[in-house]
């Protein structure tokens, strides 16, 4: 049942995306989003490398300081105009209905979304950017050290009235993929469409497509089986769900370690640096 959605936010141009996608969870599932503002402490701010006395330090420190309280202050202002935007009622006091609350936490964004992640049912983080070095950590924390789901959002895309409506299943009876499929059992009833894809390299000792159908039936949910070439499985899946016209992929990630995906280039590395559609996420 996804009842609360975390969305950790910072500086860089995605609140917008990732806001809007998790508004568009929260009114389908009655949900509270609570966004955390990832603050850059003063220090982080600081010029490195470069000696500085006492009062120079000093002086820096209380800039920086100032800084980060205006980049807070105009970040909230964005924010609450989105939620108004996207929906969801921000009132300090609310209580009902789809309600969106604001918190400030001093601290990496991958230790926050660690820390607020393992009791949401659901953590929207924006698509990683591998050429600026943002994201990975936050990805990885959420994926390892919070245990939960993760929504990625691509872009600058912002989610309209097919998102989640035509669910796409990346299916190789892994321990990562059943998770993903448990995480998303939610999600997956309220679709008008459920695919199963499958193909390239499939467990042997894991359940095949047809009792992933089966599984679904049990639940009440008509899922269609749908098999592409397994020689270039990150691409050749993202491009099924093109093909298909699903607006929503669902698949476990990191099969092997996060270190050995990175260090060899797994699939999960390369669908999500690849993906133009939003993708549920789960280890």
């Amino acid at each position: 049942m996804i009842k609360s959605v975390l969305v950790p936010v910072r500086g860089d141009g995605m609140v917008a995306t990732v806001l809007a996608h998790a508004a568009e969870l929260a009114k389908k599932h009655d949900a509270k989003v609570s966004v955390v503002h990832c603050r850059a402490q003063p220090r982080d701010l600081m010029p490195q490398g470069v000696p500085l006395n006492d009062f120079a330090r000093k002086v820096m420190m209380e800039q920086a300081s100032e800084l980060a309280t205006r980049q807070e202050d105009h970040l909230r202002g964005i924010l609450h105009r989105l939620a108004r935007e996207f929906g969801l009622n921000d009132e300090p006091n609310a209580n009902s209905g789809v309600t969106c609350t604001f918190t400030e936490v001093q601290g990496r964004m991958a230790d926050v979304v660690k820390h607020a992640g393992r009791l949401s049912d659901i953590i929207v983080l924006p698509k990683p950017q591998r050429e600026r070095n943002l994201g990975q950590s936050s990805l990885k924390a959420a994926l390892y050290g919070a245990g939960r789901p993760v929504l990625i959002c691509p872009g600058q895309l912002e989610p309209d009235a097919t998102f989640a409506q035509h669910v796409a299943i990346g299916w190789n009876g892994s321990l990562p993929a059943a998770r993903a499929v448990a995480s998303s059992l939610d999600i997956i009833h309220a679709a008008e469409r459920v695919s199963i894809l499958t193909g390239g390299k499939v467990q042997s000792d894991g359940p095949n497509a047809n009792d992933l159908v089966n599984y679904y039936a049990l639940r009440g949910i008509t899922a269609d089986i749908v098999h592409f070439d397994g020689k270039d499985p990150a691409t050749e899946l993202l491009n099924a769900c093109q093909s298909i016209g699903a607006s929503l992929l669902v698949t476990g990630a990191y099969s092997h370690s996060h270190e050995t995906e990175m260090l060899f280039g797994g699939n999960t590395e390369r669908i999500v640096d690849q993906t133009e559609m939003p993708i549920l996420m789960a280890h």
